[in-house]
């Protein structure tokens, strides 16, 4: 039996790259970053994050977000627990 079996797969070279990026700065390889998902696809019998469709106030926050709009700018985490009541 092979040791090892090839997933091809066509992405965006955006997010290709983007994501190379990201996995680069973590000291690990995108072979490694698939094999940990798929090991934790196996483990957990699922997608090892919620997939969920955003509802009308995630939507809101997330445009709001992308337009830097009603943004609540803190200092520090201690500004930001003040400003949350904690």
């Amino acid at each position: 039996m092979a040791k090892t079996a090839m997933i091809t797969t066509r992405v965006d070279p955006g997010l290709k790259s983007d994501a190379e990026k990201v996995l680069h700065k973590l000291g690990i390889s995108t072979t490694e970053a698939i094999n940990l998902f798929l090991s934790q696809v196996r483990l957990r019998k699922g997608l090892p994050f919620d997939v969920r469709i955003p509802n009308k106030t995630t939507l809101k926050a997330m445009k709001d977000t992308e337009e830097r709009r009603n943004l609540t700018e803190c200092e520090d985490a201690e500004d930001m627990f003040r400003k949350l009541g904690i």
